[in-house]
């Protein structure tokens, strides 16, 4: 007896044999979806050798499989550089939706663990200055204490480009000054940072405590207000306080040196001053006139919400972040 499938938008029996199959259908099932696997361990890695350990496969496997991986996207991906290889352009416009995709595919997998003691895995996080210098160590020691396989890769730059890193989890979090009020991402307050301001012992017309006179009237030292996540800006972006700033710095580093050695004043991070204080010989003075509070946020995209090894991550990072 022939079977048969109903087409609902015809209202009729369609024996199976007349089913069309689309072109895109066929080049699917004729596509070695494994390689993909393959794909995202070197893309990871950057190196043959350090992907072919974590999938378990031999280096020459692998090797084959990139160049399988070349013939299916017509594009060559992979650059030797150095002692390891570079993507081309191409493959990091594919990385993303193929770590995505194999992500959901992942999740859906029935009796799927993650053990921290055995997972290679490869985590990478964002944490904006100046909470790098605040968390990098503390965050580093508490993995190795819960984990001696599990890696974590830390920067500091915030592109303007992190909404898509995370939604495509070519990052997995991202801590900074500022959430993503967008309605597919979720941000998890972490602390709250007291602001105060700083200036030089030297400085001539600061003498005793800062008062808001001097706060409007002297020349600021700030982050520059440009970047995608200015330290600076909330407090700089109106034309009454923009005009004070006269040196815009890369990080609040080279702005507290800056404010050592002239009449500038800067708003910091309390515990940044303070670890700083001595060294610069700077004056800390608090900010009641203004909202001397600033809220750090973890942040993350939803499409990682159901990932196991993300959820223990995500719980690692909550516990143990916190101001000294």
């Amino acid at each position: 007896m022939t079977d048969i499938i109903l087409d609902k938008t015809q209202s009729k029996r369609i024996p199976d044999n007349k089913v069309q199959v689309s072109h895109e259908d066929n080049h699917l099932r004729r596509a070695d979806l494994n390689l993909l696997t393959v794909f995202d361990a070197v893309m990871q890695l950057q190196n043959i050798t350090r992907a072919a350990r974590m999938l378990g496969m031999s280096q020459p496997a692998v090797s084959n499989a990139v160049s399988r991986l070349k013939n299916m996207f017509s594009d060559e991906l992979f650059v030797r550089s150095g002692r390891g290889i570079e993507p081309t352009a191409r493959a990091h416009q594919l990385y993303g939706p193929i770590r995505q995709a194999l992500q959901l595919v992942t999740n859906e997998l029935p009796g799927l663990c993650f053990d921290p003691q055995t997972s290679r895995r490869q985590f990478a996080i964002t944490i904006s200055s100046p909470l790098d210098l605040l968390l990098a160590p503390k965050i580093l020691g508490v993995l190795k204490q819960h984990s001696r396989s599990v890696t974590l890769n830390i920067g500091s730059l915030i592109s303007d480009n992190i909404e898509n890193q995370l939604r495509y989890q070519e990052l997995e979090f991202v801590i900074d000054y500022r959430s993503i009020d967008r309605a597919d991402y979720y941000n998890q307050k972490l602390f709250e940072d007291e602001l105060v301001l700083i200036s030089s012992n030297n400085h001539p017309r600061i003498q005793q405590q800062a008062s808001q006179s001097y706060y409007f009237k002297e020349k600021h030292a700030v982050v520059r207000l440009n970047g995608p996540s200015s330290f600076s800006f909330p407090y700089y972006n109106k034309p009454e306080t923009h005009k004070r700033v006269c040196y815009q710095g890369a990080s609040l580093f080279s702005v507290m040196e800056i404010v050592s050695q002239t009449e500038m004043i800067a708003v910091v991070p309390k515990w940044l001053s303070q670890q700083s204080a001595e060294r610069l010989n700077l004056k800390i003075d608090r900010l009641p006139w203004i909202n001397n509070k600033i809220t750090s946020y973890l942040s993350w995209h939803e499409s990682a919400s159901k990932d196991k090894g993300h959820l223990w991550m995500k719980e690692l990072l909550m516990q143990n972040i916190s101001l000294p």
